[in-house]
Protein backbone atom coordinates (compact mmCIF):
# COMPACT_ATOMS: atom_id res chain seq x y z
CA UNK A 1 0.00 0.00 0.00
CA UNK A 2 1.57 3.14 -1.20
CA UNK A 3 0.72 7.15 -1.19
CA UNK A 4 2.81 8.36 -3.71
CA UNK A 5 3.92 12.42 -4.19
CA UNK A 6 6.35 13.84 -6.55
CA UNK A 7 9.62 13.35 -3.79
CA UNK A 8 7.82 11.76 -1.10
CA UNK A 9 6.36 7.68 -0.88
CA UNK A 10 4.71 6.18 2.25
CA UNK A 11 4.56 2.70 2.76
CA UNK A 12 2.80 0.71 5.03
CA UNK A 13 4.79 -2.85 5.79
CA UNK A 14 1.70 -5.25 6.56
CA UNK A 15 1.03 -7.41 8.54
CA UNK A 16 2.93 -5.08 11.03
CA UNK A 17 4.58 -7.45 13.19
CA UNK A 18 7.94 -6.46 15.41
CA UNK A 19 9.97 -9.39 15.13
CA UNK A 20 9.95 -9.29 11.43
CA UNK A 21 9.95 -5.37 11.42
CA UNK A 22 13.29 -5.44 13.76
CA UNK A 23 14.93 -7.83 11.40
CA UNK A 24 14.19 -6.11 7.98
CA UNK A 25 15.77 -2.88 9.48
CA UNK A 26 18.81 -4.60 11.05
CA UNK A 27 21.09 -3.72 13.48
CA UNK A 28 21.15 -0.19 13.88
CA UNK A 29 19.81 0.64 10.77
CA UNK A 30 22.29 -1.01 9.22
CA UNK A 31 19.92 -2.95 6.38
CA UNK A 32 17.94 0.57 5.56
CA UNK A 33 21.71 2.36 5.28
CA UNK A 34 22.48 -0.23 2.84
CA UNK A 35 19.16 0.42 0.49
CA UNK A 36 19.55 4.26 1.25
CA UNK A 37 23.17 4.09 -0.54
CA UNK A 38 21.74 1.41 -3.06
CA UNK A 39 19.09 3.83 -4.87
CA UNK A 40 20.27 7.53 -3.77
CA UNK A 41 16.97 8.14 -1.32
CA UNK A 42 16.53 8.79 2.31
CA UNK A 43 14.60 6.22 4.37
CA UNK A 44 12.73 7.10 7.43
CA UNK A 45 10.75 3.97 9.76
CA UNK A 46 8.69 4.34 12.71
CA UNK A 47 6.89 1.11 12.96
CA UNK A 48 5.38 -0.72 10.28
CA UNK A 49 5.39 2.80 8.50
CA UNK A 50 7.93 3.96 5.90
CA UNK A 51 8.71 7.01 4.36
CA UNK A 52 11.35 7.78 1.26
CA UNK A 53 12.45 10.83 0.00
CA UNK A 54 14.54 11.23 -3.14
CA UNK A 55 14.12 11.57 -6.95
CA UNK A 56 10.38 9.48 -8.32
CA UNK A 57 12.32 7.59 -10.15
CA UNK A 58 14.60 5.98 -7.28
CA UNK A 59 11.55 6.06 -4.81
CA UNK A 60 10.04 3.67 -7.09
CA UNK A 61 12.72 1.18 -7.33
CA UNK A 62 13.31 1.81 -3.50
CA UNK A 63 10.10 1.03 -2.64
CA UNK A 64 10.10 -2.18 -4.54
CA UNK A 65 12.71 -3.77 -3.20
CA UNK A 66 11.34 -2.54 0.28
CA UNK A 67 7.98 -4.50 -0.50
CA UNK A 68 9.77 -7.75 -1.74
CA UNK A 69 12.28 -7.86 1.07
CA UNK A 70 9.55 -7.05 3.94
CA UNK A 71 8.12 -9.75 2.45
CA UNK A 72 10.95 -12.35 2.98
CA UNK A 73 11.44 -11.40 6.42
CA UNK A 74 7.60 -12.27 6.93
CA UNK A 75 8.69 -15.97 5.74
CA UNK A 76 11.18 -16.53 8.30
CA UNK A 77 13.97 -15.89 6.39
CA UNK A 78 17.11 -13.21 8.10
CA UNK A 79 18.35 -10.75 5.16
CA UNK A 80 21.80 -10.43 4.82
CA UNK A 81 23.82 -8.17 2.86
CA UNK A 82 24.08 -10.65 -0.43
CA UNK A 83 19.86 -11.18 -0.36
CA UNK A 84 19.48 -6.77 -0.07
CA UNK A 85 22.00 -6.21 -3.27
CA UNK A 86 19.98 -8.80 -5.09
CA UNK A 87 16.87 -7.08 -4.27
CA UNK A 88 18.53 -3.50 -5.37
CA UNK A 89 19.46 -5.44 -8.81
CA UNK A 90 16.31 -6.62 -9.23
CA UNK A 91 14.43 -3.66 -8.94
CA UNK A 92 17.04 -1.50 -10.69
CA UNK A 93 14.34 -1.17 -13.37
CA UNK A 94 11.05 0.43 -12.85
CA UNK A 95 9.43 -2.23 -14.87
CA UNK A 96 12.08 -4.96 -14.68
CA UNK A 97 12.07 -7.48 -17.08
CA UNK A 98 10.17 -11.62 -14.95
CA UNK A 99 12.65 -14.36 -14.61
CA UNK A 100 11.33 -16.15 -17.00
CA UNK A 101 9.12 -14.75 -19.94
CA UNK A 102 7.42 -18.57 -20.43
CA UNK A 103 6.71 -19.03 -16.33
CA UNK A 104 8.77 -21.59 -15.48
CA UNK A 105 11.27 -20.86 -13.28
CA UNK A 106 14.50 -23.66 -13.20
CA UNK A 107 15.09 -24.57 -9.53
CA UNK A 108 18.31 -27.27 -8.56
CA UNK A 109 18.02 -29.17 -5.54
CA UNK A 110 21.64 -30.83 -4.75
CA UNK A 111 22.09 -33.01 -1.33
CA UNK A 112 22.49 -29.43 0.77
CA UNK A 113 21.62 -26.76 -1.02
CA UNK A 114 18.14 -26.11 -2.97
CA UNK A 115 19.43 -23.37 -5.73
CA UNK A 116 17.06 -20.61 -7.24
CA UNK A 117 17.77 -18.63 -10.39
CA UNK A 118 18.72 -15.07 -9.89
CA UNK A 119 17.48 -12.52 -12.61
CA UNK A 120 15.86 -14.04 -16.14
CA UNK A 121 20.01 -14.80 -17.34
CA UNK A 122 20.54 -17.12 -14.69
CA UNK A 123 16.83 -18.73 -15.08
CA UNK A 124 17.61 -18.94 -19.06
CA UNK A 125 20.85 -20.45 -18.41
CA UNK A 126 19.77 -23.03 -16.03
CA UNK A 127 16.80 -23.89 -18.71
CA UNK A 128 19.32 -24.42 -21.48
CA UNK A 129 21.14 -26.72 -19.24
CA UNK A 130 18.68 -28.63 -19.07
CA UNK A 131 17.59 -28.38 -22.46
CA UNK A 132 20.63 -28.39 -24.29
CA UNK A 133 23.42 -31.01 -24.51
CA UNK A 134 26.22 -28.07 -24.92
CA UNK A 135 25.88 -24.64 -23.50
CA UNK A 136 28.33 -21.79 -23.18
CA UNK A 137 27.64 -19.12 -20.61
CA UNK A 138 29.96 -16.15 -21.44
CA UNK A 139 29.85 -12.98 -19.26
CA UNK A 140 31.87 -11.30 -16.20
CA UNK A 141 32.87 -12.76 -13.24
CA UNK A 142 30.54 -12.84 -10.50
CA UNK A 143 27.31 -14.02 -12.53
CA UNK A 144 27.21 -17.59 -11.28
CA UNK A 145 28.25 -19.42 -14.40
CA UNK A 146 30.40 -21.90 -12.84
CA UNK A 147 28.51 -22.16 -9.52
CA UNK A 148 24.68 -22.90 -11.37
CA UNK A 149 27.21 -25.33 -13.61
CA UNK A 150 28.47 -27.04 -10.59
CA UNK A 151 24.78 -27.18 -8.97
CA UNK A 152 23.40 -28.56 -12.63
CA UNK A 153 26.36 -31.25 -12.30
CA UNK A 154 25.49 -32.21 -8.37
CA UNK A 155 21.92 -32.64 -9.41
CA UNK A 156 22.69 -35.02 -12.47
CA UNK A 157 25.11 -37.21 -10.75
CA UNK A 158 22.73 -37.97 -7.84
CA UNK A 159 19.93 -38.37 -9.65
CA UNK A 160 22.15 -40.90 -11.96
CA UNK A 161 21.30 -38.85 -15.24
CA UNK A 162 25.50 -38.72 -15.56
CA UNK A 163 28.18 -41.21 -14.52
CA UNK A 164 30.57 -38.51 -13.09
CA UNK A 165 31.73 -34.87 -13.48
CA UNK A 166 34.55 -33.46 -15.08
CA UNK A 167 36.18 -30.22 -14.40
CA UNK A 168 38.57 -28.70 -16.45
CA UNK A 169 40.38 -24.85 -16.93
CA UNK A 170 43.15 -24.05 -19.53
CA UNK A 171 46.20 -23.62 -17.85
CA UNK A 172 46.72 -20.50 -18.69
CA UNK A 173 46.56 -17.49 -15.95
CA UNK A 174 47.11 -13.77 -15.54
CA UNK A 175 50.75 -12.86 -14.95
CA UNK A 176 51.65 -16.13 -13.76
CA UNK A 177 53.39 -19.15 -15.17
CA UNK A 178 52.87 -22.80 -13.66
CA UNK A 179 56.49 -23.71 -13.55
CA UNK A 180 56.53 -20.93 -11.01
CA UNK A 181 54.02 -22.93 -8.63
CA UNK A 182 55.26 -26.45 -6.99
CA UNK A 183 54.31 -29.64 -6.74
CA UNK A 184 52.72 -31.97 -10.56
CA UNK A 185 50.55 -30.68 -12.62
CA UNK A 186 47.56 -31.67 -11.22
CA UNK A 187 48.82 -29.77 -7.88
CA UNK A 188 49.43 -26.89 -9.97
CA UNK A 189 46.20 -26.74 -11.76
CA UNK A 190 44.00 -27.44 -8.86
CA UNK A 191 44.55 -23.66 -7.67
CA UNK A 192 42.84 -22.18 -10.17
CA UNK A 193 39.80 -25.16 -9.50
CA UNK A 194 39.27 -23.56 -6.24
CA UNK A 195 35.71 -21.76 -7.48
CA UNK A 196 34.44 -24.94 -8.38
CA UNK A 197 35.82 -27.01 -5.63
CA UNK A 198 34.32 -24.21 -3.64
CA UNK A 199 30.63 -24.96 -4.86
CA UNK A 200 31.17 -28.49 -4.58
CA UNK A 201 32.06 -28.31 -0.82
CA UNK A 202 28.66 -26.32 0.00
CA UNK A 203 26.79 -28.41 -2.08
CA UNK A 204 27.94 -32.16 -1.37
CA UNK A 205 30.49 -31.06 1.84
CA UNK A 206 34.05 -31.52 1.68
CA UNK A 207 34.20 -35.33 3.05
CA UNK A 208 31.55 -36.51 0.24
CA UNK A 209 33.79 -34.27 -2.64
CA UNK A 210 36.88 -36.28 -1.49
CA UNK A 211 35.48 -39.30 -1.79
CA UNK A 212 34.17 -39.10 -5.56
CA UNK A 213 37.98 -37.55 -6.06
CA UNK A 214 38.99 -40.93 -4.93
CA UNK A 215 36.34 -43.10 -6.94
CA UNK A 216 37.37 -41.07 -9.94
CA UNK A 217 33.59 -39.86 -9.90
CA UNK A 218 34.63 -36.59 -9.65
CA UNK A 219 37.77 -35.90 -12.17
CA UNK A 220 39.86 -32.66 -12.57
CA UNK A 221 41.45 -32.83 -15.57
CA UNK A 222 43.79 -30.46 -17.20
CA UNK A 223 42.79 -29.33 -20.62
CA UNK A 224 45.72 -30.95 -22.86
CA UNK A 225 45.15 -34.59 -20.95
CA UNK A 226 42.01 -34.52 -22.86
CA UNK A 227 43.08 -35.40 -26.62
CA UNK A 228 42.43 -38.72 -27.58
CA UNK A 229 39.87 -39.81 -25.25
CA UNK A 230 36.01 -39.68 -25.47
CA UNK A 231 34.13 -38.70 -22.23
CA UNK A 232 30.54 -40.93 -22.34
CA UNK A 233 28.07 -40.63 -19.27
CA UNK A 234 29.67 -37.67 -17.99
CA UNK A 235 29.21 -33.88 -17.18
CA UNK A 236 31.76 -31.36 -18.25
CA UNK A 237 32.87 -27.98 -17.06
CA UNK A 238 35.16 -25.87 -18.27
CA UNK A 239 36.30 -22.73 -16.79
CA UNK A 240 38.42 -19.60 -18.34
CA UNK A 241 37.53 -20.87 -21.35
CA UNK A 242 38.07 -17.90 -22.95
CA UNK A 243 42.25 -18.71 -22.42
CA UNK A 244 41.49 -21.89 -24.69
CA UNK A 245 43.11 -21.61 -28.16
CA UNK A 246 41.69 -22.54 -31.29
CA UNK A 247 42.86 -25.77 -31.52
CA UNK A 248 42.45 -26.73 -27.81
CA UNK A 249 38.51 -25.39 -27.47
CA UNK A 250 37.88 -27.88 -31.07
CA UNK A 251 39.44 -30.78 -29.13
CA UNK A 252 37.42 -30.16 -26.16
CA UNK A 253 34.36 -29.73 -28.30
CA UNK A 254 34.80 -33.03 -30.00
CA UNK A 255 35.55 -35.32 -26.81
CA UNK A 256 32.24 -35.81 -26.03
CA UNK A 257 30.52 -39.11 -25.92
CA UNK A 258 27.32 -40.45 -25.60
CA UNK A 259 24.97 -39.24 -22.48
CA UNK A 260 27.60 -36.49 -21.63
CA UNK A 261 26.79 -32.88 -21.28
CA UNK A 262 29.17 -30.05 -21.84
CA UNK A 263 29.42 -26.53 -20.25
CA UNK A 264 31.52 -24.14 -21.52
CA UNK A 265 32.11 -20.84 -19.60
CA UNK A 266 34.17 -17.49 -20.10
CA UNK A 267 34.84 -13.84 -20.12
CA UNK A 268 36.05 -11.80 -22.97
CA UNK A 269 37.25 -9.52 -20.70
CA UNK A 270 40.02 -11.50 -19.08
CA UNK A 271 41.81 -13.14 -21.74
CA UNK A 272 45.30 -14.26 -20.66
CA UNK A 273 46.86 -15.59 -24.52
CA UNK A 274 49.54 -13.70 -25.97
CA UNK A 275 48.23 -11.05 -27.98
CA UNK A 276 48.61 -12.49 -31.27
CA UNK A 277 46.64 -16.19 -30.48
CA UNK A 278 43.14 -15.74 -30.85
CA UNK A 279 40.65 -16.83 -27.91
CA UNK A 280 39.11 -20.36 -28.48
CA UNK A 281 35.66 -19.28 -26.59
CA UNK A 282 36.18 -15.98 -29.57
CA UNK A 283 36.25 -18.25 -32.17
CA UNK A 284 33.42 -20.81 -31.18
CA UNK A 285 31.00 -18.15 -30.57
CA UNK A 286 31.39 -17.09 -34.02
CA UNK A 287 31.63 -20.23 -35.64
CA UNK A 288 28.55 -22.19 -34.06
CA UNK A 289 26.59 -18.90 -34.25
CA UNK A 290 23.14 -19.91 -34.91
CA UNK A 291 24.13 -24.25 -34.72
CA UNK A 292 20.56 -25.85 -33.67
CA UNK A 293 20.71 -28.04 -30.08
CA UNK A 294 23.41 -25.67 -28.47
CA UNK A 295 22.34 -23.17 -25.76
CA UNK A 296 24.37 -19.88 -25.33
CA UNK A 297 23.92 -17.74 -22.38
CA UNK A 298 25.56 -14.38 -21.98
CA UNK A 299 25.09 -12.16 -19.04
CA UNK A 300 26.42 -8.85 -18.18
CA UNK A 301 27.01 -6.59 -15.52
CA UNK A 302 23.52 -6.91 -13.98
CA UNK A 303 23.73 -10.18 -13.07
CA UNK A 304 26.91 -9.72 -10.71
CA UNK A 305 26.27 -11.08 -7.40
CA UNK A 306 29.57 -10.24 -5.68
CA UNK A 307 30.09 -7.07 -3.92
CA UNK A 308 27.87 -4.09 -5.49
CA UNK A 309 31.09 -2.24 -6.52
CA UNK A 310 32.37 -5.27 -9.18
CA UNK A 311 28.98 -4.62 -10.87
CA UNK A 312 30.03 -0.86 -11.28
CA UNK A 313 33.87 -2.18 -12.14
CA UNK A 314 32.60 -4.13 -14.91
CA UNK A 315 30.33 -1.34 -16.12
CA UNK A 316 33.37 1.35 -16.22
CA UNK A 317 35.59 -0.91 -18.00
CA UNK A 318 33.14 -1.86 -20.66
CA UNK A 319 32.40 1.96 -21.00
CA UNK A 320 36.03 2.71 -21.25
CA UNK A 321 36.78 0.28 -23.77
CA UNK A 322 34.18 1.49 -26.27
Amino acid sequence: MAETNQNLTQLKLEPANTKNLKSFVGELNGNLKILEKGFGVKIFQNGNKVSISGNEESIIKASNAIQDLYATTTQGIELSKETIQMAINKNDDINPAPISSSGNEYIIKTPRRTIKPRGRNQNNYLGNMKNFEVNFGVGPAGTGKTYLAVAKAVEMLVQEEVKKIILIRPAVEAGEKLGFLPGDLSQKVDPYLRPLYDALYEMLGFEQVVRLLEKEILEVAPLAYLRGRTLNNAFIIMDESQNTTVDQMKMFLTRMGFGSYAVINGDMTQIDLPKNIESGLSHALKVLDGLEDIGFTVFNSKDVVRHPLVRKIVDAYDNFDQ
